[in-house]
Order: C-alpha cells, then structure tokens, then sequence
C-alpha cells in the first residue's frame, strides 16, 4: 500500500493542509510536524526501490 494523503489544520496558523501519511508541513507559515507523528514508520534508505545502486548511505550534500 502506498502513502495516504492526509489533512490536518496547522497547529500554527489554522490553515488547512495535506500531508502524506499524517506529516505535515504548513506552505503559509512554514511549520512542520515532527516526522515521528506520522501514521506509518518510514522506510529505511536500504529499503528504498528507486535508490540507485552505489548510492552512499550518509545523508551529505556534495
């Protein structure tokens, strides 16, 4: 099964928002729910299909 849209009311500033699978993140007043909120665990980098193979496992920019 693939991710839920979901809606919730920013916890900031009352608009209506979509997120995916209960994590949010507010394009007005840019608040963000924790990750750990969400409805599901996330997946782990290894677990990811559209990972290209040799990708580093370390999250670096550059």
């Amino acid at each position: 099964m693939g991710p839920e849209i979901t809606y919730a009311e920013c916890r900031q500033c009352g608009t209506l928002i979509a997120g995916l699978d209960g994590r949010y993140s507010c394009g007005v007043c840019g608040w963000v729910n924790h990750h750990s909120e969400g409805h599901r665990i996330l997946p782990r980098a290894e677990d990811d299909t559209n990972r290209a193979a040799g990708d580093r496992d370390d999250n670096r920019l550059g």
